[in-house]
């Protein structure tokens, strides 16, 4: 080949890889939601009913179309301006794609170090793809005459087909800097705890573990400097980077510690080394990957081992460890009133008594409550500081969290759903006046029990005025144990988005109404 045409090829492969690129914008951000895993992102690439999938198919059959028609046109002239105008058409319908593909991501994409450094090799894979096959068309020329010289290069349009693999290769490639360079910050940070002097206190469960955070806190704090890991950092390199950043001045660290398999609990356990624990509760969330409630129990369980004394939320209980604190033996939670405006109750422990008001809703924060005033009326503070403390608690986003526009009120319940927060997310819902409405797609990461539990969920709505449920991977569940459980067909629909549901809302709410947005599901659960 002429140095003309090598460089005639490479910067058609650098223009067709950006191209391409543009047409692949949603891959980052479900990497990420995928936990950097290309396993995890396959799967989510080529799940039944995956409409990403399908568009990057046809993408690729318009510009096989297209780029073949063109050169057919223009196969009056040389066969390389043939080629080279067929681009046109190409660049064109990668634009198109891209500006019509423009679905807002429910958990758009952080621009992390690590995920730009992906994308790079990946538009690298692809340059270097795009070239090879060009070059190699190119010298294969020679072999070929007449009109099949003009769409030697047409088989590049194929490359959408190929972005998963490439995708998931340039997650594994990164893989070899990152990993080791992840292990020596978390080494950092774990060799700053073993030094550290401060009393470290982990955190677990199936759910509600960021807020007893949170409550923890803001209990804690009326005595004690607290260092807790940030927003919902429940990874080693979370809480890495909690101690790295922020340093260890503090007289408490929580740690929240988070976990989809087994092992994940113990990895974090060797990293912090906590004194006290505690275990928010356990339902089957995460089943998916853990394969049984059993292996749930015992992972949870491991932070029990670590500890000389853990606090225990009453789904909870049937952890085993040498020293517990269990609602009901060492404190509890006795004349609960729930309302509207918030939630009153008596938190009892073996010497005394404390009232509590606070506006946050339902009985998943009552005890949530109690578990962070346990924890903190164990490490040495009396009832009148854990009063204080509580008066400070702050809702925590996303979180059951209340709010009114135009005279409705509206629950945002959004950030996560288990079985447990939905059975109380439900349950405040009933309590509110007007027209009651929930939206929701379901509950994820269930494994086999998935169908039961959605069906469950769906007899739980029962009573309420309209019910609106999002998307297709788990609704038809939700429908079928809310028709099977006696609710009115009239009153329930299924739209595919979001957008859709809150299109309803904006046409039929009225003031006065109560609408509950439960779980909004990232965008690897939505297809």
């Amino acid at each position: 080949m002429t140095t003309e045409l090598w460089y005639y090829i490479a910067a058609g492969s650098i223009v067709a890889a950006t191209l391409l690129c543009l047409t692949a914008s949603s891959m980052p951000a479900i990497m990420q939601q995928s936990g950097y895993s290309g396993e995890g992102f396959l799967e989510w690439y080529y799940e039944r009913g995956n409409m990403i999938l399908g568009r990057h198919a046809l993408l690729a059959l318009c510009l096989f179309l297209l780029t073949a028609l063109f050169n057919l046109c223009f196969s009056f002239l040389e066969p390389h301006w043939a080629n080279l105008i067929s681009f046109a058409p190409f660049a064109g319908m990668c634009v198109l794609f891209r500006f019509s593909d423009r679905r807002a991501l429910k958990v758009p994409v952080k621009r992390t170090g690590r995920i730009m450094r992906v994308c790079g090799v990946y538009w690298f894979l692809l340059v270097a793809v795009i070239f090879g096959v060009c070059v190699g068309l190119s010298y294969g020329a020679r072999a070929i005459t007449g009109l099949a010289n003009y769409f030697r290069y047409v088989i590049i349009s194929a490359m959408p087909l190929f972005f998963p693999a490439l995708f998931a290769l340039a997650n594994n490639i990164v893989k070899i800097y990152d990993v080791p360079r992840n292990k020596r910050f978390e080494k950092k940070a774990a060799k700053a705890l073993a030094e550290s002097k401060c009393i470290k206190v982990g955190i677990t469960g199936s759910f509600g573990k960021t807020s007893v955070k949170n409550m923890a806190n803001a209990i804690l704090s009326e005595k004690y400097k607290v260092i807790a890991t940030g927003a919902s950092y429940n990874t080693p390199i979370g809480i890495a980077r909690t101690v790295n950043e922020n340093g260890l001045d503090c007289d408490v660290f929580l740690a929240e510690m988070g976990a989809r398999r087994v092992g994940d609990i113990k990895e974090l356990c060797k990293m912090v080394n906590p004194e006290y624990g505690v275990i928010t509760g356990i339902c089957s969330q995460h089943l998916e990957t853990f394969g049984s409630l059993e292996n749930i129990v015992r992972e949870k369980s491991v932070l029990a081992s670590f500890c000389k004394k853990t606090v225990l939320g009453k789904s909870a209980a049937q952890v085993e460890c040498a020293e517990k604190i269990v609602e009901g033996v060492d404190f509890s939670i006795e004349n609960l009133q729930l309302s509207t405006e918030g939630t009153e109750f008596s938190l009892r422990f073996k010497e005394e008594t404390i009232e509590v008001k606070c506006g946050l809703l339902g009985r998943g924060a009552a005890e949530n409550i109690a578990l962070a005033a346990a924890l903190a009326y164990t490490l040495g503070m009396s009832g009148e500081e854990i009063g204080r403390g509580i008066e400070k608690i702050k809702p925590v986003p996303h979180r059951l969290e209340k709010s009114e526009a135009n005279g409705v009120t509206i629950l945002d319940d959004s950030y996560n759903c288990n079985e447990e927060s939905a059975r109380c997310a439900v349950e405040v819902l009933k309590i509110f006046g007007g027209n009651k409405w929930i939206v929701t797609p379901g509950i994820v990461e269930l494994g086999i029990l998935e169908t039961e539990k959605n069906e469950a969920l769906g007899a739980s709505l029962v009573g309420l005025d309209q019910v609106i449920l999002v998307g297709e991977t788990l609704v038809q569940a939700v429908k079928k144990g809310y028709v099977a459980a006696g609710g009115d067909k009239e009153k329930i629909r299924v739209v595919p988005t979001l957008k859709d549901a809150q299109d309803i809302l904006g046409k039929e709410l009225s003031s006065g109404d109560c609408v509950l947005f439960l779980n909004d599901l990232p965008d690897i659960y939505m297809k």
